[in-house]
């Protein structure tokens, strides 16, 4: 017998402009161009070039989310860029484990 009730018309007017208003917001997101997402380097920079090490002695603490961020590369790429930077002793791991690494530049 029961039901759903009958929506009052102040109701109704106000669930008509919600959805005006978010069909207007999906439409503004469809003409909007998205932007263009540049694909991260998957190569290892040239570690010899001075404008590499310049910026990572400026870095407080080396991380390879940083060195990731910092030249727009893969944080794999980071990893190994970092390894080999230690083996030539240009920076020196001061913490980490199997999840993170943590440098430091030598002076």
């Amino acid at each position: 017998m029961g039901g759903k009730k009958k929506l009052t018309l102040k109701q109704m007017e106000r669930m008509q402009m919600r959805k005006d208003e978010e069909e207007k917001k999906k439409k503004e997101k469809e003409k909007a161009a998205p932007k263009e997402k540049k694909p991260a380097g998957i190569l290892i920079p040239d570690i010899k070039g001075g404008r590499m090490l310049e910026e990572l002695k400026k870095m407080r603490v080396i991380t390879p989310y940083a060195v990731a961020s910092k030249f727009n590369i893969r944080i794999s790429a980071a990893k190994d860029l970092l390894e080999q930077l230690e083996n030539d002793g240009l920076v020196q791991l001061v913490s980490g484990n199997h999840d993170i690494k943590i440098y430091k530049t030598v002076d």
